[in-house]
């Protein structure tokens, strides 16, 4: 193993890597493209989440005492992956020299788990084509912060809200680290009355994995004319494949494309997704005349 003082990471070579994924001593994470990771295979039980995506690691990697065994082609890749998580925090990272191309250890080709993926929710991805580029976003209900992150990351002025402080951990903190424009506040998105999240602010407005029915006129008086709101969460379905169950939580067919009414949809989606029964929309704000 080498480790130079310009760098927050650990080389280790294909041997030494081999026998520490052998005893189940580290966490693997492959940030190559999907493709690469199930064309060319990948290490059993590697994470797959490409370089560009980098940004949500910090929210959504496990942080145990097992040392994270970066993985790419060559070993350039996941060397810039273990630069940015050094500088998010993480202290335990080793970076397999040569990388796959050199690893001749076991190998399988299947596809990414949709429930172990660590990236942003797909419906964000499939509508990066609406995004616009730049300005002022708000994830609600941010939790650890992956989509802020990631947004805070592609350039974004990003406010992250949520109602408790155990629920952001360190978020604020990792920003700071990272020199992101985000910013963390904690709302009562279900407080009794009105929520105030803001007039004609945000050019994008994200939310995913959480429902109250009564936040939809704060969502759409926060959003600026033209600005878009990205909104995902768990239909009726989910109830029979495990949590939430809770109907409060869940939407009914259709109902979602009614609930961000006077907003114009955009796309729409419901069915399988990323593990779990969704329905989501890209819905937009008329502009004035």
């Amino acid at each position: 193993m080498d480790q130079t003082s310009e760098q927050s990471f650990t080389a280790i070579d294909p041997a030494a890597a081999a026998e520490l994924v052998a005893g189940g001593q580290v966490q693997i994470l492959d940030v190559r493209t999907p493709g690469e990771y199930t064309g060319l295979g990948h290490i059993p039980g590697a994470l797959s989440l490409p370089l560009d995506l980098i940004a949500t690691a910090p929210a959504t990697l496990a942080r145990d005492d097992r040392p994270i065994l970066l993985i790419c082609e060559h070993g350039i890749r996941s060397a810039h992956a273990g630069r940015f998580l050094g500088k998010a925090g993480f202290t335990n990272l080793l970076n397999l020299s040569g990388g796959m191309a050199g690893w001749s250890g076991p190998r399988t080709h299947e596809p990414p788990s949709p429930q172990a993926r660590p990236g942003p929710s797909s419906w964000i991805l499939e509508n990066a084509d609406l995004l616009p580029r730049g300005g002022r976003a708000l994830d609600v209900a941010c939790g650890r912060g992956r989509h802020a992150l990631f947004l805070a990351a592609a350039g974004f002025n990003v406010d992250a809200v949520d109602l408790e402080p155990a629920r952001t951990g360190s978020l604020a903190v990792t920003a700071k680290n990272l020199e992101l424009p985000l910013q963390v506040r904690y709302v009562d998105l279900e407080a009794a009355g009105d929520v105030d999240l803001g007039h004609d602010l945000y050019d994008l407005i994200l939310v995913t994995r959480y429902l109250h029915r009564p936040l939809f006129p704060a969502l759409t008086h926060a959003l600026k004319p033209g600005g878009l709101l990205l909104y995902e969460t768990f239909t009726v379905a989910q109830a029979k494949c495990g949590h939430p169950t809770n109907p409060d939580f869940l939407l009914e067919p259709g109902e979602l494309s009614r609930l961000v009414a006077p907003l114009v949809v955009v796309r729409q989606k419901e069915g399988k997704a990323d593990g779990a029964e969704l329905a989501a929309v890209a819905a937009r704000k008329r502009s004035p005349g």
